[in-house]
């Protein structure tokens, strides 16, 4: 099941147009749920891609699946260090950036907006988005943008368009496995 929900919501993480993508998924059992992601992770680490529980609650998962190495060229970016201090971040190893983020979902009376960095939005729509609490927005697609509408409104469409083909790629595949299974 989670293969599906992989595809569904992060096609353009998993084909490296994007950093990183956030799924909320059934998990009636933590132990089933770890399993699985341990299951992912062994497959995917190899390819550089990195799945994470951020938080559970009652039978969801708060899933994150990203590319090390793409957040960790977004964290070099101008002014994204010094954005992540004033919550918190202190230091920036994948590992303690990750626990930082689990932490402040956890203890936070509101989400964390700085996951947006996490996804790889820019940090312009990142502070836009804070300091206007969601509004005032110049387009909505993956995200509310409020710096570069033309740019965002272009890597909406390639996301759109990359999820599209890997969920017909999929649904192919589930529909060819089980016409083998039917016919055996």
């Amino acid at each position: 099941m989670l293969d599906h929900f992989l595809i569904k919501n992060c096609a353009p993480t998993l084909s490296s147009l994007k950093t990183g993508n956030l799924f909320n998924c059934p998990s009636s059992s933590r132990k089933k749920t770890d399993a699985i992601i341990s299951h992912w992770n062994k497959l995917l680490n190899p390819k550089g891609v990195s799945i994470h529980i951020l938080h559970r609650r009652a039978e969801k998962a708060l899933v994150y699946v990203c590319r090390k190495s793409k957040l960790k060229q977004d964290f070099q970016k101008p002014g994204v260090k010094e954005f992540l201090v004033k919550y918190g971040y202190s230091e920036f190893s994948f590992e303690c950036c990750i626990d930082r983020l689990k932490e402040r979902i956890a203890n936070s009376e509101s989400f964390p907006h700085e996951i947006g960095l996490f996804l790889g939005y820019p940090l312009g729509d990142v502070k836009g988005f804070i300091e206007n609490e969601g509004r005032n927005f110049l387009c909505c697609g993956e995200w509310k943008v409020y710096c570069d509408a033309c740019s965002a409104g272009n890597s909406f469409r390639q996301y759109k368009k990359c999820r599209d083909v890997y969920v017909k790629l999929f649904e192919g595949r589930i529909r060819t496995v089980y016409q083998l299974t039917v016919s055996v």
